[in-house]
């Protein structure tokens, strides 16, 4: 018996195959049908069905979608693939595969893809952030996701940013309705919209990074910006999950300087006389999200 994993996402659907003892035997990615629910539900059908006649054998599946599914309606809420919204996503997979299919938040799967075999493996209480074109988090305890009563357990990124300064507040506008979420700061594209507003100039994310390390100064001034605002923001997380350890994903995690900077000033603002909570890139990278909806499934439900 496999596991196999799909990562949902707004422009791919990535799948892995993973035997019981975590290797890959298989992946695969696809485009997204944007916007096309019926479409979404078949490309995830053909592709379990394809990567299951690659491996000559069957699997359990596991979905990691951007948002949650509702406990109150059954129906997934809270996707930025909007056109999932409303639907029941877990009961049509279910149909169109035979077969029950565990769903779970994308950055929950990306927690317990770490907390399995990555970054945070062997610690009891993960807490894990998504710095990408969107920002999020998850938690894994004891390998296992928590998904909370609402389903919504670390949701992180839409909390406003805390100690705003005056020349931050109200904080950019976030497509949830607020002003001022983290994910609107912490995301690439927030980086890169707060760069614009500072120098007019209209750079990626990447480029901030690499022209802060050749000794640009404006690049440099929105780098430390960044720094310390992903630091006030993970300090809400320390002062109320206080995890074992944090661990960090997506394009934006990819810039060395975090993993330095970001820890004195975090110790600077977590109320504690003490903060050592290491900062770790992810073992996995990319493959994570995929890894996670694949262990959804645990080695006691296969018998």
């Amino acid at each position: 018996m496999f596991r196999i994993g799909i990562d949902l996402g707004g422009t791919k659907i990535e799948g892995i195959v993973l035997d019981r003892d975590g290797r890959a035997w298989a992946r695969r990615r696809i485009a997204t049908p944007r916007d096309d629910y019926d479409g979404t539900i078949a490309a995830i059908r053909d592709l379990v069905l394809a990567l299951e006649r690659e491996v000559a054998g069957t699997g359990t599946v596991g979905v990691g979608i951007p948002g949650a599914l509702s406990p109150a309606t059954g129906m997934i809420k809270n996707a930025n693939s909007r056109w999932l919204n409303g639907r029941p996503l877990d009961r049509d997979l279910t149909a169109a595969l035979a077969r029950p299919v565990r769903l779970q938040n994308d950055a929950n799967c990306f927690a317990v893809s770490e907390a399995t075999d990555g970054a945070a493996a062997g610690h009891a209480v993960a807490f894990a952030v998504i710095l990408g074109t969107g920002c999020g988090g998850g938690i894994a305890i004891g390998g296992r996701p928590l998904t909370g009563h609402n389903a919504i357990a670390g949701e992180w990124g839409h909390t406003p940013l805390p100690w705003m300064t005056a020349d931050e507040y109200p904080g950019p506008a976030c497509y949830c309705g607020h002003c001022g979420c983290i994910e609107s700061w912490l995301c690439g594209p927030g980086m890169a919209a707060d760069h614009q507003r500072h120098t007019g100039e209209t750079v990626t994310a990447a480029d901030i990074a690499q022209r802060s390390a050749a000794g640009d100064a404006h690049a440099a001034a929105t780098l430390d910006r960044y720094v310390d605002r992903l630091a006030r923001a993970l300090s809400t997380v320390v002062n109320i999950l206080d995890p074992d350890i944090i661990v960090l994903g997506g394009g934006v995690s990819n810039i060395t300087a975090l993993y330095d900077r970001v820890p004195p000033l975090l110790r600077r603002a977590a109320f504690s006389d003490q903060i050592d909570t290491p900062i770790l890139r992810a073992q996995h990278g990319d493959s994570s999200g995929v890894r996670g909806a694949a262990w959804l499934w645990p080695l006691a439900d296969e018998g």
